[in-house]
Formats: structure tokens, C-alpha cells, sequence
């Protein structure tokens, strides 16, 4: 089970493209992606570019927020339909992060149990 935020969605689309492991992946729960081709963010992040919009070969949930300072919701949404993602909106959360003040994230917790119990009945 592969869980990652922000950045970390981009290096999972871009190691799920070239990697021969990607078998061993049950599925990726995707937290607030971050878009570095996003004008702000283009400078900081050159060597991000292009994201990898490849279908991931294992299902994979997308959580995108829609006051996200790194990421529209549109983005998110995208990203998820390339990437063959199930999305869900998770309101005005900002970067779904600390600073969100979601705590020790129960709602999250829960998202990704359902994720591991759906992905392992495949």
C-alpha cells in the first residue's frame, strides 16, 4: 500500500510509469496533490516537469481540497482522471496537512481502510 502527499503523489505516478515493481503495489491512497507546473510553484520545482499523467496499474483514491494554495481542485481532479483515481472532494481543507487541523485524521484513516479492504477483494 503506497501513501502519499503532495509531492509524493507526482513521485508515484512518475515511479508507477518506469518502475517493474508496480505488481507488488496493493493500492495508493493519494493525499492534496501538488502541481509544480502550477506558475507560482515552476522556478522552485524545474526538475517536477512534466508530471506523469500514465493510468497507475493498481487502484489508487485521490483526496483533493478546494483551497489547496499548491493545487486547484480542478488539478486534482484531473490528475485523478488521468491517473484512473477514484477523487473526492475534501472541502475547503487547505493542503490537507497539519495546518488543517485535522489531528490524528480519523476521516482519513478511514478512507484508507476502505481503500485496502476494496483494493484486496479484487
Amino acid at each position: 500500500m503506497l501513501v502519499a502527499h503532495s509531492l509524493g503523489c507526482m513521485l508515484t505516478a512518475a515511479w508507477a510509469a518506469h518502475s517493474r515493481n508496480t505488481q507488488k503495489v496493493q493500492a495508493a491512497f493519494l493525499v492534496a496533490p501538488g502541481d509544480p507546473e502550477r506558475e507560482e510553484l515552476q522556478g522552485a520545482l524545474k526538475s517536477w516537469t512534466p508530471i506523469v499523467t500514465n493510468k497507475l496499474p493498481f487502484p489508487s483514491l485521490l483526496l483533493g481540497s478546494q483551497n489547496d494554495p499548491y493545487c486547484s481542485l480542478d488539478r486534482a481532479r484531473h490528475f485523478a482522471d488521468a491517473w484512473g483515481s477514484e477523487f473526492i472532494d475534501y472541502g475547503a481543507r487547505g493542503h490537507i496537512n497539519a495546518d488543517s487541523g485535522l489531528g490524528d485524521w480519523p476521516e482519513g484513516r478511514a478512507l484508507l481502510q476502505r481503500l485496502v479492504q476494496t483494493s484486496a477483494s479484487r
